[in-house]
């Protein structure tokens, strides 16, 4: 199959015939999206509290080997908001979440959601400056932490003694282990009132929700805001419309609840259709089918690179020995698409496209291959200047689209039905606007991202423009992988960006690098390199690759130019300047041989 294909009218009419036998489930998503309008008064607490009075016994929620059904997961979340309110959290205060998955995380959010209050959802991957430069963001008024969290946020100027002001609650295993200046949750909320909150009704679709934090071209995490109304879309879209689930499946998700395709598109999805969500505390490649087993999983969810891995494992008898029929998520890529169905005898594919703050999504409703999906709203995806990464203005100053079948940079419409909600920082949701595109007053949302328009409404993701790129399913911002590199002694400078390798989905990190002059010779020491750089940053932030040259080209603006860095790669055969890769055993940068160069592209070599 042609990988970069075009969509055709029969494909859809296909998709349309196979969905006739799931219509009741069409026709209450459509339901679901009309009652999330924004003066509604319906929210994510609300939608819970219903599910629980229809659906009572039903399994809400799995976790290794215990469930809660919807009337227990419901009377849990509104202990966890009666202590909430007793901490003195409302409508519109910050709740800041640190932790790996674990069922209290989704309480604990779900009770925010209750109050009016926001559920500030932090990377636990994150340490030091970008980790205060996030909680100072959104500036919460309870901080709920992970016992696997408590060392990085006491390592800030966030830790509990010095900030008696702030509550912190404490999710573990053993209330006895609860470390000073922390109150543990299980312990406080064990005796408190079990009945819905009176706040629940008076959220409105409007209001945010939660603050989703994503990498972008300045460098440091942004917080983007998610509204009542959004999620619910998002749910129902993909829970209802498209994935079709009902309160008889279970929705396995290996991937952390900071993240939007678990948060929003998983949980939004088992909520709007009353199914069941199973949460692990981390994606295991070896755990994954047996969890999938365990907890009788009939969907989950997905990013690329996870498929790959899974893809990466030998073939086993057991490959179709499990009751999934449908799987949700993006970046799947092309040309694995029908390899990874086909092998695990995957019925339906429902690929998205989205992003934490863009206002609109791509969901594959009509079950068509190798696509993003399809999007009925206004966008447009048009030209762009490579070297600039900006898009191209005629001589009237608007811009043109491209033709069927090319590639361009995605825009979306921003209007009443689609309003941009933007993030905590109203300059850096200004920046990610566009004015007056195709006519006067118009505004639409720059998505960054590089699309295949595939005809009849549908993309193809292509690539990621700017400064931020995709790793390991997480965006990594150069700028704040180049603030490491400033940290480093022997580093003079250092220009990262990110390069294609052969087997992976997304970019690998890359450094062009310039040594400093200490007296003691311009010689790399990998070691060194490697221990401050996986130190100071994400395991999936650091870069698999440097490059040492003696300077660094510029623009006329006095900008690196990364244009021809990305081109040439990581070849040592195209580059006249050294090049290492990150040897994890070692704990170092080794040179990267010609015989290891092979071994990566041929895929013998995985990174």
């Amino acid at each position: 199959m042609n990988p970069n294909k075009q969509v055709s009218l029969s494909e859809i009419a296909a998709g349309i015939l196979r969905a006739v036998p799931d219509a009741p489930a069409f026709f209450h998503g459509v339901r679901h999206m009309l009652n999330a309008g924004p003066d509604k008064k319906m929210s994510i607490g609300r939608l819970l509290e219903q599910q629980a009075a229809r659906y009572p016994a039903s399994p809400a929620l799995k976790f290794e080997d215990k469930v809660w059904s919807y009337a227990g997961f419901n009377g849990w979340v509104n202990r966890i908001a009666a202590l909430l309110q007793q901490q003195g959290v409302g409508s519109g205060d910050v709740v800041a979440i640190m932790s790996e998955n674990r069922p209290d995380m989704l309480a604990c959010t779900a009770a925010a959601a209750k109050l009016g209050a926001i559920a500030g959802m932090i990377n636990y991957n994150q340490r030091d400056d970008v980790l205060v430069h996030s909680l100072g963001l959104i500036k919460p008024k309870v901080l709920v932490v992970g016992q696997e969290s408590v060392a990085a946020l006491e390592e800030t100027a966030y830790q509990p003694l010095q900030n008696p002001h702030l509550r912190y609650l404490w999710l573990g295993d053993d209330p006895d282990q609860c470390p000073l200046g922390y109150e543990d949750l299980e312990s406080l909320t064990r005796l408190l009132p079990s009945v819905n909150p009176a706040t629940t009704g008076n959220v409105r679709s409007q209001q945010p929700c939660f603050y989703i934090f994503t990498s972008g071209t300045t460098g440091m995490p942004k917080a983007s805001v998610m509204s009542h109304g959004r999620w619910l879309k998002g749910g129902s879209g993909m829970g209802l419309l498209t994935a079709r689930l009902s309160h008889h499946d279970t929705l396995y998700v290996p991937l952390p609840l900071y993240h939007n395709n678990a948060l929003t598109v998983s949980w939004g999805s088992a909520l709007a259709s009353g199914a069941c969500v199973a949460l692990t505390k981390k994606f295991s490649v070896s755990r994954f089918w047996d969890e999938v087993r365990q907890h009788n999983a009939t969907a989950f969810c997905y990013i690329g690179e996870l498929c790959r891995y899974l893809l990466n494992q030998p073939p086993s008898p057991q490959d179709q020995q499990h009751r999934v029929r449908v799987v949700i998520g993006n970046g799947l890529r092309p040309e694995i698409w029908m390899e990874f169905k086909t092998r695990f005898g995957i019925q339906r594919i429902c690929e998205f496209y989205g992003a934490s703050e863009c206002n609109l999504a791509f969901v594959n409703s009509f079950d068509v291959n190798c696509t993003a999906g399809f999007c009925p709203l206004p966008f447009a995806v048009v030209e762009c200047d490579p070297e600039t990464e900006q898009p191209v203005r005629d001589a009237d100053g608007r811009m043109r689209r491209v033709a069927t079948g090319g590639v361009g940079l995605l825009i979306t419409k921003v209007n009443r039905l689609a309003p941009f909600d933007g993030y905590t920082d109203a300059s850096a949701s200004e920046k990610k606007l566009l004015r007056n595109v195709f006519r006067d007053g118009d505004t639409w949302f720059n998505t960054g991202d590089l699309v295949r328009d595939q005809g009849f409404k549908h993309i193809q993701f292509v690539d990621r423009l700017g400064d931020t790129f995709r790793w390991k399913g997480e965006n990594v911002a150069t700028t704040e992988v180049e603030a490491a590199f400033k940290q480093v002694d022997q580093i003079e400078q250092a220009v990262v960006y990110g390069v294609q390798v052969p087997h992976a989905d997304g970019r690998a990190g890359m450094a062009a690098i310039t040594l400093r002059d200490t007296g003691q010779g311009t010689t790399l020491d990998g070691a060194a390199l490697a221990a401050a750089l996986t130190s100071a940053l994400p395991a999936y932030a650091v870069p698999l690759f440097v490059r040492v040259r003696d300077e660094h080209e510029i623009t006329g603006t006095f900008k690196n130019r990364k244009v021809e860095l990305k081109k040439e790669g990581f070849d040592p055969a195209h580059s006249t300047d050294p090049v290492y890769l990150l040897d994890t055993q070692a704990g170092a940068y080794v040179p990267l041989t010609p015989e290891r160069f092979q071994q990566i592209e041929n895929g013998e070599l995985r990174l």
